[in-house]
Parts: structure tokens; C-alpha cells; sequence
């Protein structure tokens, strides 16, 4: 096990960041952690590093408490670009594999590695200031990297990026989990989450909510399905006619467009397709809302996750 956090928690005065957290993380996962501002990440994740100190409960990281040893197994990338602008991209790297005890040689090609991994060798000998945001959040993943940590705290990477540059960093995370790498990744993209994640958890008020495959959680959380028919004519005609129909909670009308509510667990898109036919409402298009991680969200705690 890579990670095994028991029953962990932090107080401020009255504050309660962190409340009766467990947590276990299996090599090779890529953990999504989710919660609104405040809920308690940022703390969560200081305490694994060992930045914060625990009130109660305890963290084993491959099965040991924090040491020197671990450290030098862990990767961070923080939030904020943590990179000096006096100094070109490829001594910054070179910086912060001496800080995790690289020499020589075993140095050197760590540095070419990493920069090589990140797309930024070419442009090794220029300033962070000539830097892309983009670039720079990759310079700042390199000097994460640059020792090969087995574990990678990483925290909004993607943050102020363009499209591209947010491709380009989840394709980097993708190997490096392929390489052997496990992850925790906080992200404000929900689709990133979904995108590259393996097991989600959400915090919120310092609590953990509930943890899980994407899938999981969203067939856990959402007990309702929607679908938005648009119709030629006699749109209120229809509403008579699905209104009764097993399963379906509640419709909306939108110029052309009804949108149904129903049960998830009751199909009955047939049935109603059937009684429109039968009563010779044509049907222009069937839109069926995906579940998305979002509406789980959204359920669970009553906010976004940019709130």
C-alpha cells in the first residue's frame, strides 16, 4: 500500500480542517481529490507531506511513517509555480534534484530526463520569464519529477493554462502513471477528474464524503435521469400523455422541448417514445443527459466545486 491515512485530524482553535479521515491509496491509482474551497484539501494534503502536523490519527507512506527516507520517494507540484526566475529552466531542475540528494552524473541525466519527459530540453537554457504559462506549469511538474518519485502530490497543475497546454499536462500524467508513478491529483476541472482519475474522493467541512470510482460514486449519488425530447407540435398534448407514466417525477417545457425527470432506475423511454408515436407526435430529437460527476457533486455538498 502506498498510502494508509487512519483516522486523521487537525484543529484550529474552534476550526475543525480536518475530521476523522481515513484514506487508502493502492500503488499505481490516480486519486482525484475534490472539494469546494475551504473543505479541508489543502490541510489533507500538508499533512501527508508532513508540513502540517496531525493532532490525532496517523499516516504510513509505503508502509512507514514520514521519515528523510520517504521524503525523498514523494514529488509535489504546488498550486503556485515554484520556480526561480533567476535562474534558467534547466538549472531550476538541476536545483531541485540536488535538494532531493542527486549528484554527478545519476544528476545530470535525471535533469536531461525530466525536461526530455516534459517537453522542455530544447528550451532548457531559457528564463521562466520567456515561459508560457503553460511551460511553466511543466517546468514546475520537471522539477517534481526530477528524482523519479514513486508517489506525486500534485496540486490545480492545470491551473491558468489554454487547452492545449492542459492536453499536453494530463498526457504527462497519464505516463508517468503508466510508468509506475501513483498520483493524487486536486483539480477545479471536474472533467479532468474523470478524465484520468481511477479512484475520486470528496472532502467537505474536513470531512470525507465519500470515495470511489467515478462510476461508482455517480451511480451512488444520482437516483434521477433526464431526457429532453423535442417535438414538432402539440406539446401540451404530450405532457397529458407521459405525465402518468411509471417512473416520471416531474416535466418542463421549453419552447419545443420537454424535458423529463424520471426515476433511474425505471426504464421507460420506450413507453413513452410509444405513446407519442401512437398519438402521431412527431419527434425531432432525443437528448439523453449523461450522469456527469458534477451533478454528483453538486448533490452531495450544495455547491459547485468553484465555489
Amino acid at each position: 500500500m502506498i498510502l494508509d491515512v487512519k483516522k486523521i485530524t487537525k484543529k484550529y482553535n474552534k476550526l475543525v480542517a480536518v475530521n476523522d479521515i481515513s484514506l487508502q491509496l493502492e500503488e499505481n491509482e490516480i486519486l482525484g481529490l475534490l472539494g469546494p474551497n475551504g473543505a479541508g484539501k489543502s490541510t489533507f494534503i500538508n499533512m501527508i507531506l508532513g508540513l502540517t502536523k496531525v493532532d490525532s490519527g496517523t499516516i504510513e507512506i509505503f508502509e512507514k511513517k514520514l521519515n528523510r527516507i520517504i521524503k525523498k520517494k514523494i514529488g509535489y507540484v504546488p498550486q503556485d509555480i515554484a520556480v526561480c526566475n533567476e535562474l534558467n529552466a534547466y538549472d531550476n531542475v538541476m536545483f531541485f534534484g540536488k535538494l532531493y540528494g542527486l549528484r554527478g552524473d545519476k544528476l545530470k541525466e535525471s535533469v536531461k530526463k525530466a525536461m526530455e519527459f516534459t517537453g522542455l530540453w530544447e528550451r532548457r537554457k531559457e528564463s521562466p520569464k520567456k515561459y508560457s504559462g503553460g511551460m511553466k506549469r511543466r517546468l514546475n511538474i520537471a522539477c517534481a519529477i526530477v528524482h523519479e518519485p514513486q508517489l506525486l502530490i500534485m496540486d490545480e497543475p492545470t491551473v491558468g493554462v489554454d487547452p492545449q497546454s492542459r492536453n499536453n499536462i494530463l498526457e504527462t500524467i497519464k505516463k508517468l502513471n503508466e510508468s509506475g508513478t501513483t498520483v493524487i491529483y486536486t483539480s477545479h476541472y471536474m472533467e479532468e477528474i474523470e478524465e484520468i482519475c481511477t479512484k475520486v474522493a470528496i472532502i467537505d467541512n474536513g470531512e470525507l464524503i465519500i470515495e470511489g470510482t467515478s462510476d461508482s460514486i455517480k451511480n451512488e449519488v444520482l437516483t434521477e435521469k433526464l431526457v429532453r425530447l423535442q417535438l414538432e407540435d402539440e406539446i401540451e398534448k404530450s405532457i397529458e400523455l407521459i405525465n402518468d407514466i411509471e417512473g416520471v417525477i416531474s416535466l418542463s417545457i421549453s419552447g419545443d422541448t420537454v424535458t423529463i425527470k424520471s426515476k433511474k432506475e425505471i426504464d421507460n423511454l420506450a413507453i413513452i417514445i410509444e405513446k407519442l408515436v401512437k398519438a402521431n407526435i412527431k419527434i425531432i430529437s432525443i437528448n439523453i443527459e449523461q450522469p456527469t460527476l458534477e451533478a454528483a457533486f453538486l448533490s452531495l455538498t450544495g455547491k459547485t466545486l468553484r465555489d
